[in-house]
């Protein structure tokens, strides 16, 4: 480790007063001379996916001191999407990512760490804190915070925060009291942890491990479990290995390990914001991916998980039956799985398969792949007439009656006019909630809509009726649930032309999504659009909030 790059910044002559600042922190000379291991912590008061971050930074750094190292821990925010949601706090959720990647870039550059430990857990910050890791190209290990339990709401009966979502379209419905509905909200999140259920949180923790650049165990283990501190442990040893051989996250980050992780998002019915994450975080190693690789690896792989939303299922069941290990294991029986590449522990993922004797445990949770609940993946890419681009959908929630459907287009300029429509009772079956300007650009800030599509669940409507938005929908959305349309109505895509009434075709096993509009109409409106003009206040929103291409193309932000 002569050529620790730490070593620019804290030895020689000349580099006395920045030991004088090293000495300023309680360092020895001792721990000075070791190599200095970047901790990012993003702990905090206000996520609880983040409050016990604290506590595995803490064994973090354990592990990087019984290895040799010396830790230094900073910093990163993270916003929580579920507080965050159906309000302007929504719009500021996907810029985070970016924002999140750049002050860790900062930092990293700006104090010559060795090697990074990224301690992530909700939405944006896991994969901000890989892109990061990506641009950074430092030996590196992300561990989790781990998801959170499910919550008993009374005998034999657990849910999550989507179960208190969609129990407020029930309470407009009828069908339960307000007073049933608190109670369901004492008790449905119990703790610690990224939401229960396999939502982009869990869905991203999953793929990390799938990639390699995440422990086994990483996208599964309880925030709560003793496991879950003895991982963080090891993640400070295992970096500190890392270091000592040179290995690199672009050392395992390779198209193979790409392929692998969309092959598990497929199988475990990941959320539909992967499409953006994923092209992102691979972007920034340098390797292309379009919503193609999506539906290419989709068509062939089967979809072995039904965790909530889309079944009965939460992260802790699948830990239990086996974790990613044993969905990776028997995808491979169907050749899907890359067993040479690289991991953090330094071995492949077909030794480490081997070492864990990989296998399901629980045939419930995990179907083997003569059991699969379908033959294609998680996830479907839709095009069309209405989505020339390509629009994005969890097929592995939606309802069999709406795989195929002919709706009718209730059309709404914002994601608060629909919820309003939706929880007054203006929606009927067979209606296409539309909403629009709720893109990157048009948001701006591109919102989820998991408030609209759990009403609509919630009120007895998922079995038919659909939602179609050019903004995206959390992982824990479920139904005909279409997202990403693209281009964006704020860019003139055909979503902007949709009127009342007007007739849309879904068609999921067709991969088809069709405004069945003719089009010297459609030319007749184009020349007649005139768009909202939406005033964006915030200046954060408009160094960071402005995609210049759609999921389609990567997904990726730029400041203006």
């Amino acid at each position: 480790m002569d050529d620790a790059r730490s070593k620019k910044m804290k030895s020689g002559l000349e580099k006395a007063p920045h030991r004088s600042l090293l000495y300023a922190l309680g360092l020895t000379r001792e721990e000075m001379e070791r190599p200095l291991v970047g901790v990012v912590n993003a702990a905090s008061e206000v996520v609880p996916g983040h409050m016990h971050l604290d506590a595995l930074a803490s064994a973090v750094k354990a592990g990087v001191r019984m290895a040799g190292g010396t830790p230094l821990e900073f910093p990163a925010i993270a916003v929580c999407d579920g507080i965050a949601m159906n309000h302007e706090g929504m719009r500021f959720s996907l810029p985070s990512r970016e924002f999140i990647a750049d002050s860790i870039e900062i930092m990293a550059r700006g104090h010559a760490f060795d090697a990074l430990v990224f301690i992530p857990n909700c939405d944006k910050c896991v994969p901000g804190m890989l892109m990061a890791m990506m641009r950074l190209n430092l030996p590196s290990v992300l561990v989790s915070g781990g998801p959170m339990l499910p919550g008993n709401l009374g005998p034999h009966t657990r849910g999550d925060l989507i179960t208190v979502f969609e129990a407020v379209g029930r309470v407009r419905s009828g069908t339960l009291s307000e007073d049933e509905l608190e109670r369901m909200a004492e008790r449905a999140c119990p703790g610690c942890g990224a939401c229960a259920g396999m939502f982009t949180a869990n869905s991203m923790n999953c793929l990390a491990e799938t990639i390699g650049v995440a422990l086994p165990g990483n996208g599964t283990i309880p925030a709560v479990s003793a496991a879950r501190v003895r991982l963080a442990k090891t993640a400070g040893m295992r970096v500190m290995d890392l270091l000592k051989n040179n290995i690199r996250p672009l050392d395992i980050v390779t198209p193979e390990s790409v392929a692998n992780a969309v092959a598990v998002d497929m199988a475990l019915g990941c959320s539909t914001n992967t499409v953006l994450h994923l092209p992102a975080v691979f972007g920034e190693a340098g390797l292309d991916m379009g919503l193609e690789v999506f539906d290419e690896v989709s068509r062939k792989s089967p979809n072995l998980c039904k965790l909530s939303p889309a079944g009965k299922h939460f992260m802790v069941d699948l830990d239990n039956a086996g974790g990613i290990p044993a969905v990776m294991s028997e995808l491979d029986k169907l050749g899907l799985i890359h067993k040479d590449c690289l991991t953090v522990t330094g071995k492949t993922v077909g030794e480490n398969l081997k070492a864990l004797n990989a296998r399901i445990e629980d045939p419930d949770v995990i179907h083997p792949i003569g059991q699969a609940y379908s033959k294609q993946g998680g996830i479907a890419i839709l095009r069309g007439s209405l989505a020339p681009g390509g629009a994005v959908v969890k097929q592995s929630a939606v309802a069999p009656e709406m795989m195929r459907r002919d709706v009718r287009a209730r059309v709404f300029e914002s994601e608060e006019d629909a919820m309003q429509a939706i929880l007054d009772g203006k929606i009927r079956p067979g209606d296409g909630v539309v909403i629009r300007y709720e893109g990157p650009r048009g948001g701006p800030g591109m919102r989820e809509m998991l408030s609209p599509t759990a009403a609509i669940t919630g009120m007895g409507l998922g079995k038919d009726v659909a939602l179609l938005t050019d903004g995206r929908f959390s992982g824990g959305t479920n139904g005909a649930a279409i997202g990403h349309i693209s281009p964006e109505a704020a860019d003139g895509g055909i979503i902007a032309l949709v009127r009342e009434g007007d007739m849309i075709r879904i068609d999921i096993p067709g991969r088809k999504l069709d405004l069945l509009v003719e089009e010297a109409e459609l030319e007749k409106r184009r020349a007649g659009l005139v768009r909202p003009q939406k005033d964006c206040p915030y200046p954060v929103l408009r160094r960071y909030a402005y995609l210049v291409s759609s999921a389609a193309n990567g997904g990726r932000y730029k400041d203006i």
